[in-house]
């Protein structure tokens, strides 16, 4: 089976994005758990058309040229601040010009999420207020999943 690099893979999203396309790709890496989850779930982004919001997913291009896919946290100035869902660390300031994808739908679980389900709002709202509890949420969860696996 042949593989292809992550940052080759992105970038031809990334300039179909900005051509005007919706992509998709599977989602790699544990960032944005346990909202979406590695090689489980799937993200359709299209370039932004619309003023960015807190609680946006969005996938941007970090100086290193590293891609992140993230949740805008907060906007000051002209300026975004992103966390992923799985993290404590905010991230930012990153430029709008850095942000080229807005994560429009998901699948996860195999289900379609998009703006307005319960879960998209939960993570968007609810989640991104409760960042310095998110440790020990997420161990709870965590514990709660195993026990509920057992029985």
């Amino acid at each position: 089976m042949n593989s292809i690099d992550t940052r080759t893979y992105v970038s031809a999203l990334r300039e179909l994005a900005e051509q005007g396309h919706e992509v998709s790709m599977v989602i790699t890496g544990s960032s944005m758990a346990p909202f979406l989850i590695h090689q489980r779930d799937t993200i359709c982004f299209r370039a932004p058309d619309r003023p960015l919001r807190r609680g946006d997913m969005v996938f941007f291009q970090r100086d290193s040229g590293q891609y992140v896919m993230h949740r805008i946290c907060r906007v000051e100035s002209g300026a975004f601040y992103l966390v992923g869902d799985g993290q404590t660390d905010i991230e930012g300031p990153i430029r709008r010009d850095q942000i080229f994808g807005l994560v429009t739908k998901v699948e996860r679980k195999g289900r379609t999420l998009v703006p307005g389900d319960f879960w998209w709002e939960f993570f968007a709202r609810v989640w991104l207020r409760l960042i310095p509890l998110r440790p020990a949420l997420s161990r709870s969860y965590a514990a709660l999943t195993r026990q509920n696996q057992k029985g």
